[in-house]
């Protein structure tokens, strides 16, 4: 991400895909050079709550720790993040979007993202709320569903 990216040193646990014509580890339906590539490789910052989002999944399956970090507010952003090589992120569906558009410095979009742990299936249902400052948006918190 511009301007923060670098704050944070952890290995990827897996690599980026080898074209930007792939489909987007996201679901978004558009290849990853079009969605989360940019992002992810720090030549582009995402525009909308909605993109930012998006990214921080892919970074979660990819095993991004440094994006992760660096796109959390600096006010709720833990000291570090480990991430379990155990899960497998399979799947990502956004149930509404609330404001977050490239005018607006909130927004919120509920989700929810299916992953396995030890071959065994598992889903977030998370509400989550995002600020833009000095252009930037952030992932501020999140409230899980049952």
């Amino acid at each position: 991400m511009t301007g923060i990216c670098g704050l944070f040193d952890a290995p990827r646990l897996r690599t980026l895909p080898r074209t930007d014509q792939e489909p987007c580890w996201c679901d978004s339906g558009i290849t990853v050079g079009r969605c989360c590539g940019p992002a992810l490789s720090r030549a582009a910052t995402a525009v909308t709550a909605e993109a930012l989002m998006r990214s921080r999944y892919s970074a979660y399956l990819i095993g991004d720790a440094d994006y992760l970090l660096s796109t959390w507010h600096p006010a709720t952003r833990p000291a570090s993040l480990i991430l379990d090589e155990a899960q497998r992120w399979i799947g990502l569906t956004i149930k509404s979007v609330t404001a977050g558009s490239e005018r607006d410095t909130e927004g919120s979009v509920e989700f929810v993202a299916r992953f396995k742990i030890h071959g065994r299936g598992q889903r977030l249902h998370e509400h989550s709320r995002f600020v833009r400052e000095q252009g930037l948006w952030f992932y501020r918190e999140g409230r899980q569903d049952a």
